[in-house]
């Protein structure tokens, strides 16, 4: 395995040094608590030249940065964004989708079948599963021939079968299971066209975000994340990692996850 295990934060100016050229990388997700972070180390970062910054809510470019508004259960508009960044950036080297949903305003996560709705559970796994994929086919063909790329989709723990010891949160579990699946058939087809490319699922850990805010009450102590601490551990992973981690369930610290 190549990934190791990072014991420290890096400085910006010391993240992705393992891309051979300068990186053009898109953030999906922009404006959430992880995105937003995965951005401003990006934007900071030397070896990073151009950043597409993709969210329903476009924010304000910067000099390094073009934002557009984009839905990830639109595919229209991400087929748009993709136009957007062949012609401006030309080669893609890192695509970064931060979005998920757990709970909204009028739902939470299930804790017994008895709360299944298809409505809500439809909406879960468009968010958490299909968009990711639907931005990989239209992204992954920007990629170089040769030389490091990387697709990358936050995913979670909890979306491991075989970790399943406690159950509930059906649509979110099955919706990140299914999102690791779909990494792991990508990184299969990506490979016979991109040997460098890496295709992974990430597992940022508990992270103070509003994704997880009305569950942090049993988190141990240092476990709860602030999402500059998460972005930087995974930036690292993505750097660290080579083809032969492609399609790999990866925690933070490096650590690969069982499906």
């Amino acid at each position: 395995m190549s990934i190791q295990q990072s014991k420290s934060i890096c400085a910006a100016d010391a993240l992705l040094k393992s891309f051979e050229v300068p990186i053009n990388a898109v953030v999906v997700g922009a404006t959430g608590g992880i995105g937003s972070a995965v951005l401003e180390l990006l934007d900071h970062c030397p070896n990073v030249q151009n950043i597409l910054a993709l969210s329903r809510r476009p924010i304000p470019d910067g000099l390094k940065t073009k934002s557009m508004a984009m839905d990830i259960q639109d595919e229209a508009t991400i087929a748009k964004a993709a136009e957007v960044a062949k012609a401006e950036f030309g080669d893609i080297h890192l695509v970064f989708v931060a979005t998920g949903i757990l709970h909204d305003d009028e739902n939470q996560p299930e804790k017994t079948f008895r709360g299944l709705s298809p409505e809500w559970a439809s909406r879960v796994f468009a968010i958490n599963a299909t968009g990711p994929m639907i931005i990989a086919k239209h992204f992954v063909p920007l990629f170089p021939r040769d030389g490091k790329s990387v697709f990358t989709a936050i995913s979670a723990k909890v979306g491991s079968i075989s970790d399943n010891g406690l159950g509930g949160w059906y649509g979110y579990r099955a919706s990140k299971a299914a999102l690791n699946q779909f990494i792991k058939t990508l990184s299969i087809e990506v490979a016979r066209k991109y040997s460098d490319a890496v295709c992974l699922a990430l597992h940022p850990g508990t992270v103070d975000t509003e994704l997880s805010t009305p569950f942090q009450s049993g988190v141990p102590e240092g476990r709860l994340f602030t999402p500059e601490y998460s972005a930087n551990r995974l930036l690292q992973v993505v750097d660290q990692a080579d083809p032969s981690d492609s399609g790999q369930l990866v925690a933070w610290d490096g650590e690969r996850l069982p499906y």
